[in-house]
């Protein structure tokens, strides 16, 4: 996941200049490679309409949205949300504006560390708060281990020279 001191972050958004989409609806990820010093842009993912039967699809037979219900994760097609999942392979974590407890489970089933946003900020913002974490003497345990340092278990029970 981490390329010497390194990790992918990905950012749901709509507007490629703020976190200010939900997991599920974001009309784009957007991947950054971000370094304690350094952020640059690796790719922008986009995504093709809504998930089937969510309102954007084909009109219903009265000439509606169409039905909304379907599965348990809120309508959302299960093909849909597997296209997002996929777009999150080797980042660390992911900056969204909204996600649902399940796809919150999923996210973090892949090693992917999911940020629910309580409200818009600028995707600069976002990164420079990741680049501040990076640079302390002791981040979090979940992005120790997304940087390939070693983790406080590891350095009590390592063998000596």
């Amino acid at each position: 996941m981490s390329s010497s001191g390194f990790i992918k972050v990905a950012i749901a958004t709509n507007d490629l200049v703020q976190v200010d989409a939900n997991f599920s609806i974001a009309k784009q990820f957007v991947i950054y490679e971000v370094s304690a010093s350094s952020a640059e842009f690796v790719d922008c993912i986009q995504f093709r309409g809504s998930a089937k039967g969510a309102g954007s699809g084909g009109k219903g037979p009265g000439g509606g949205a169409g039905c909304s219900m379907g599965g348990p994760d809120g309508g959302v097609g299960s093909e849909h949300t597997q296209d997002r999942l996929s777009a999150l392979t080797g980042c660390a974590m992911l900056f969204s504006k909204g996600l649902s407890d399940l796809h919150a489970v999923n996210v973090k089933n892949l090693n992917v560390y999911p940020v629910k946003m309580e409200r818009i900020r600028n995707i600069d913002e976002v990164i420079g708060n990741v680049q501040k974490m990076m640079a302390t003497p002791n981040p979090p345990l979940w992005m120790r281990r997304a940087l390939g340092m070693p983790t406080p278990m590891e350095e009590e029970y390592a063998m000596p020279d």
